[in-house]
């Protein structure tokens, strides 16, 4: 059973781990449309996550174009009551062709939370985060980091949304927003959702020192590196063996991994997962968890199975000899926000 933890300067508590329900939603609906999962696929694994005590669950209005937050609100609504779970969803991607349907204007920030509150079919929104900063969006115009931030607060304000949350941006522009917030007594981010998993460790140069000394909870995202720490690719990115390893995902993937020392790092899980009588996936979760700046990782899974394996990661300790083994081969790399593809 997953222990709650408080969120940043925050009064929320949330599971240890977090629930990324990108792949559920309308098969073929969205970018992830080869390896999404219908309503019924997704209700057992809804189910036995709430039984282990994972009751933080992350959407985003462009998962499936909407479809992700039509069948993961229905399935919460079904099967718990409204206080016994929190539900994020991010904001800013493109909705549509629109001029307006996309971003962090005002505009797109009120109707964009309407929208999602309206597919969800819930009263208020726990955590929403934002998914780029302001400036970070492709095809949108830089919105003046004030318009946004004060329309946030509003949206707090009116009790459609309960916390802010913010994903990938550089540290120096995560700062500049907390500060800005700060000083129009309007409300700051209690967490960062960022990219960092054993094979890309560019957050731990600014992003997670400024998170851990500024108490901003980090509930990394793709802790399992898409597939790669689970042993989902075999040596290389044309060796997959899963339906999303396998299909046109697979191009996002290897936009993101780049060096010689990808698939090295990943056979070390592999290794050490042996001699810890557990699954890769299950020591690529248990190193990010020994992080003590490290709040609640964003996991994805298809089967219950997977689930349950991950869950059971929360109780494996590594020695520290081993932590230093995975870490040892770990080679700088461009950040990718620097390119923007993170």
């Amino acid at each position: 059973m997953l222990k709650p933890v408080q969120l940043g300067r925050s009064g929320l508590r949330a599971s240890s781990l977090c629930l990324g329900t990108m792949n559920f939603g309308v098969p073929g609906k969205g970018h992830q449309g080869d390896w999404t999962l219908g309503p019924e696929e997704a209700r057992p694994i809804f189910e036995a996550a709430l039984e282990a005590g994972l009751f933080y669950f992350d959407c985003a209005d462009i998962y499936g174009v909407g479809a992700c937050e039509e069948v993961v609100g229905g399935l919460l609504r079904d099967i718990a009551p409204r206080d016994e779970y929190v539900f994020a969803t991010k904001i800013s991607m493109p909705m549509g062709r629109g001029a307006n349907q996309g971003g962090l204007s005002r505009k797109h920030i009120m109707e964009g939370v309407d929208a999602s509150l309206r597919r969800t079919g819930l009263d208020y929104i726990d955590h929403l985060v934002i998914h780029r900063h302001p400036h970070g969006i492709p095809g949108s115009v830089q919105t003046p980091i004030e318009e946004s931030l004060e329309a946030l607060h509003d949206l707090v304000k009116m009790g459609k949304v309960l916390y802010l949350g913010a994903s990938s941006m550089f540290a120096w522009q995560f700062a500049e927003l907390q500060l800005t917030a700060q000083m129009n007594g309007w409300t700051r981010f209690i967490s960062m959702q960022n990219h960092y998993n054993l094979i890309y460790r560019e957050e731990e140069r600014e992003m997670n020192p400024y998170c851990a000394s500024t108490n901003v909870a980090l509930m990394p995202w793709s802790p399992l590196a898409r597939g790669i720490l689970t042993g989902a690719y075999q040596g290389g990115f044309e060796g997959g063996s899963t339906a999303r390893s396998q299909g046109a995902d697979r191009n996002r993937t290897a936009s993101l991994y780049h060096g010689a020392h990808v698939f090295p790092i990943a056979e070390r899980v592999v290794e050490v997962a042996g001699k810890y009588g557990h699954t890769p996936a299950q020591i690529a979760v248990a190193w990010l968890l020994g992080k003590p700046e490290v709040t609640a990782p964003i996991v994805g899974v298809s089967k219950v199975s997977q689930l349950e394996q991950l869950t059971q990661a929360a109780d494996i300790k590594l020695d520290e000899a081993d932590v230093d083994y995975l870490e040892e081969l770990y080679e700088p790399v461009q950040n990718l926000l620097s390119i923007g593809t993170s």
